[in-house]
């Protein structure tokens, strides 16, 4: 109610980029203010369920709704955000220098669509700076994951350099890490998706992590690759099978679309990546390919147009086993964490399931 009726007219009335600065810096400032989390977690935080905790890749998530990547992109606010209800959170997506992203405007609304396009183009405040804010932050309740790309001006054959300055410097900080090669944003990015490009970049990703592993002592952390939607679908099996090949630890399915079908809203002529509501079908649609194509023995996180607890459960039942919002947030509040879990329960005792991970995929064994 407070959002939607007081700090939501009010964040519209604003550019939509000075209204995330707003949201993320204040929360973030706020959350540095003794007793602030406690309060956050009373109003918005989610009660722990049996039913909703899921175990993956050796980490414990109290519920399967996570916080995507680009929401907190220089993880300013990870206390904030890790108080409103998350199972999970990603930071970024960082590169290893600091870069301003594209010009501006860069980030719209289209309200009747319940979408957004951004064209921000990985503004963010570099590796040395995140590193501060993450240390800063301390341990959190939930799994932490750092979202990592490639700085504009660097080829993209020299893209794994840039991953691995990302691993070298944030390693102690992510509790898995996400490899961003699907944004839109960055010319020629999408290309590491395809082909021998993608098996050498993943390869340098594991061996980095596994460097990194050796030389702090801590174990070998989950390595995620985010894709994207627009693809098709003889792209996507081979990119599936390379990654189960190179041994991934998850895929994340999906970023934002440069598809603009179904789109009414004037803003729907800005280039740039649309996220919400319209690009929920294909994203699930994505999902319920890869869980097929792997047999469901590689963990998929489902992003892309989950506005209620039915689209999460979709998601869900076509094979994810965690879930991510970012515009819904934005268009509905933070009380968005606790409508979708206690909807997800309601949808899981209606089909006689007693915990998450027994919907994983379920639709593909009826």
């Amino acid at each position: 109610m407070l959002y939607r009726h007081i700090a939501k007219p009010l964040l519209f009335r604003m550019d939509p980029e000075r209204a995330h600065h707003v949201t993320v810096d204040g929360l973030g400032a706020a959350s540095r203010v003794p007793g602030v989390t406690n309060v956050l977690r009373s109003l918005y935080g989610v009660a722990e369920r049996p039913e909703l905790a899921v175990e993956l890749c050796g980490l414990k998530f109290p519920n399967p709704v996570g916080l995507a990547a680009g929401l907190d992109k220089n993880a300013k606010a990870v206390r904030g955000f890790s108080s409103l209800g998350f199972g999970f959170m990603e930071v970024g997506t960082v590169t290893p220098r600091p870069q301003k992203g594209n010009d501006k405007p860069r980030l719209f609304r289209l309200p009747p669509d319940d979408a957004l396009i951004n064209r921000m183009g990985f503004n963010n405040v570099g590796i040395e700076a995140m590193a501060a804010h993450l240390r800063q932050a301390g341990p959190q309740r939930i799994p932490i994951a750092v979202n990592i790309g490639k700085n504009k001006d660097t080829p993209n054959e020299r893209a794994e350099d840039d991953y691995r300055s990302c691993i070298r410097g944030l390693y102690p900080y992510g509790d898995f890490f996400v490899v961003n090669i699907s944004s839109p944003n960055t010319p020629g990015l999408r290309h590491l998706q395809h082909g021998d490009e993608l098996r050498q970049l993943v390869g340098a990703v594991k061996d980095e992590m596994a460097r990194q592993s050796a030389a702090t002592g801590r174990p070998v952390k989950p390595v995620f690759v985010k894709i994207a939607p627009d693809v098709t679908d003889e792209q996507l099996e081979y990119m599936v099978a390379t990654l189960a090949d190179c041994a991934v630890s998850g895929i994340i399915a999906t970023n934002t679309t440069i598809g603009r079908d179904g789109l009414t809203h004037p803003h729907a002529k800005e280039t740039g990546g649309l996220s919400g509501r319209p690009l929920a079908r294909r994203s699930t649609e994505v999902i319920r390919t890869v869980y097929r194509l792997i047999g469901g023995k590689l963990p998929i996180i489902g992003s892309g147009g989950i506005f209620t607890a039915e689209d999460a459960y979709e998601k869900i039942r076509a094979g994810a086993s965690l879930v991510e919002v970012y515009t819904a947030l934005i268009y509905k509040g933070p009380g968005l964490l606790r409508e979708l879990n206690e909807g997800l329960l309601a949808l899981l005792k209606r089909d006689g399931f007693t915990r998450i991970g027994q919907a994983v995929g379920a639709e593909h064994h009826e």
